[in-house]
């Protein structure tokens, strides 16, 4: 390669080095400020591609899409002296990238330590003014809104910060208070099982003792109504036998002397000392005859 051609390559590559250094591009999601010698001298520089000077004027970009910074797991104390553990987190973009600067020198990890402790401090005086009731189920909704209006007017005024919204992910008990809350909610169940068993009790002796009288009711019915029908089978056997004993009064006798034999002999050793001429014995000499 000769000199000429050395030469030339040589100031090609100047001139495409000092045009790097001269021009400069904006993104959509960015803005940007233009800094000479730490002075800023034009702000908000909005997309495109902008002109500088080399080695005298530094581009500074920022992204201006919405951040999400956690907020650490931090205990805070209730209206009625109690602790709540809040979990949440905060949406955030620069608005005002001249005071981001001037306040953070663009340094994200500050911005976000900043505004941390101004959301912190803030939602640390909001749930002192409310109880537990409110913190988890009642007033938590206007409580953000209120949180995120305060603290974005505070963080646009003094960072150049706009916040966008503030959540709580998760409000919980210390881990002692939890394990109080539990064991009074274990009490309690216990309590309402004891008083369920004790209702079921009182009823399930209540439909005994009336199961019970129903019974002897039935039963009462039944032998009233046995004792009757027997009653009346009684006085038609008498009738019947009556009846009977009239037509025949002799063969009446036989039958009963016969089933008086039965019910006195009915057994290989019974035994019966009576006189030779006694009325019992009449049809036994009768048939020996």
């Amino acid at each position: 390669m000769n000199p000429r051609t050395m030469q030339t390559l040589s100031i090609i590559l100047i001139a495409l080095s000092v045009l790097s250094n001269t021009l400069y591009t904006i993104r959509e999601t960015q803005r940007g400020i233009l800094v000479q010698f730490g002075e800023i001298i034009e702000s908000n520089i909005g997309a495109g591609i902008g002109i500088k000077m080399p080695f005298m004027h530094e581009v500074k970009k920022f992204d201006i899409r919405t951040q999400i910074s956690d907020i650490e797991r931090t205990e805070y104390l209730t209206q009625e002296n109690k602790f709540l553990i809040v979990d949440s987190y905060v949406l955030w973009r620069i608005v005002d990238v001249k005071k981001y600067f001037t306040v953070t020198g663009g340094d994200n990890k500050k911005a976000e330590m900043l505004l941390l402790a101004r959301v912190n401090d803030s939602l640390k005086n909001k749930v002192s003014e409310r109880t537990v009731h409110e913190m988890v189920a009642g007033q938590r909704d206007k409580m953000i809104t209120q949180l995120t209006q305060e603290t974005s007017a505070i963080a646009r005024k003094e960072f150049g910060i706009e916040v966008v919204d503030v959540r709580v992910k998760r409000v919980d008990f210390p881990e002692t208070i939890s394990e109080s809350i539990y064991n009074r909610m274990r009490t309690e169940r216990e309590r309402e099982a004891r008083e369920h068993r004790s209702q079921g009790n009182e009823l399930a002796e209540t439909i005994k003792a009336e199961a019970e009288r129903e019974q002897k009711v039935i039963l009462a019915d039944a032998y009233k109504q046995a004792e009757t029908i027997r009653g009346q089978g009684d006085a038609e056997a008498a009738n019947i036998a009556a009846n009977a004993f009239g037509k025949d009064a002799e063969f009446y006798r036989f039958y009963r002397s016969m089933q008086a034999y039965q019910n006195s002999f009915n057994k290989p050793n019974d035994m019966m000392v009576l006189k030779g001429d006694s009325e019992f014995l009449r049809y036994m000499r009768q048939s020996g005859k």
